[in-house]
């Protein structure tokens, strides 16, 4: 009996030995701002590189392109959890034949930012970018919120209750604590799940028009997510659903023209 009792002892420390690592060390696991995805591409749309200043004081290394404040709408563009700006140039080249303004933003300890990423810290980081936009006299209605994967959780909770002209969330997950069960069934990821993203519980909140585009074959957000975060959004709501994009969706001509009979129907 000892020995059954010496054995499950030693399975039951393995295992809190292996929930004290992982909430430790979580962050580790979710931001990736030296991961690669992307090499050799160039960029063909001009951008102004600019330093967005936090009310914490982080300088954040952003990208900026001006066509026209007055009659074009302005993306602010959110990108994930992995990679540098450089990451995005394949997306942002296809801004150059639109009819926007754009702002893509490095989070804080991305693309040499100084700071750590967390939850509270990237909703500082993407408020800060709104203040600057505005300030350049870019009007809130003007303003297109992108999220792309772990920044559509950013993008949901600041376009709560607010007037922007759209929002556009690509790869959206339902929240932070959905998404590690799914990929840490055996962790109590609720418990122990510091950055939480919940979006399921925000999106009603969100009543500007909404686009939502994920791809069947995502490998890392589980499309069921996407899925999920257009059934609870409201109207007007539109979606972009593939059979075959992964996580990071391909930006071809139907995309594209679909992201433009988006943008053009919130003018």
């Amino acid at each position: 009996m000892n020995y059954f009792t010496n054995i499950l002892l030693f399975f039951v420390l393995i295992y809190f030995f292996i929930v004290v690592l992982a909430y430790i060390f979580q962050r580790n696991l979710l931001y990736h701002p030296k991961e690669n995805n992307y090499f050799n591409d160039k960029l063909i749309v001009s951008v102004e590189k600019v330093k967005i200043i936090t009310q914490d004081n982080i300088e954040l290394i952003s990208w900026y392109h001006e066509k026209d404040l007055h009659n074009h709408k302005t993306i602010l563009f959110l990108h994930g959890n992995a990679g540098s700006l450089e990451n995005r140039i394949h997306k942002i080249n296809h801004f150059k034949d639109m009819k926007i303004n754009f702002l893509i933003i490095a989070w804080r300890g991305f693309s040499g930012n100084k700071g750590k990423p967390n939850e509270s810290g990237l909703y500082e980081d993407a408020r800060s970018a709104i203040r600057w936009l505005t300030s350049k006299g870019v009007e809130e209605k003007n303003i297109i919120i992108y999220g792309e994967s772990l920044g559509t959780g950013v993008a949901v909770e600041i376009s709560q209750f607010q007037n922007f002209g759209g929002i556009i969330l690509e790869s959206p997950f339902t929240s932070m604590i959905n998404a590690g069960k799914d990929k840490y069934p055996f962790l109590p990821v609720k418990i122990i799940l510091k950055d939480r993203y919940e979006s399921n519980n925000k999106i009603k909140n969100i009543k500007i028009p909404i686009m939502i585009m994920h791809g069947k074959l995502d490998n890392i957000v589980p499309f069921y997510m996407g899925e999920k975060m257009y059934q609870l959004a409201s109207e007007p709501k539109y979606s972009y659903f593939t059979d075959y994009d992964n996580h990071m969706m391909e930006y071809n001509r139907k995309l594209l023209e679909t992201l433009k009979i988006f943008i053009s129907s919130l003018n």
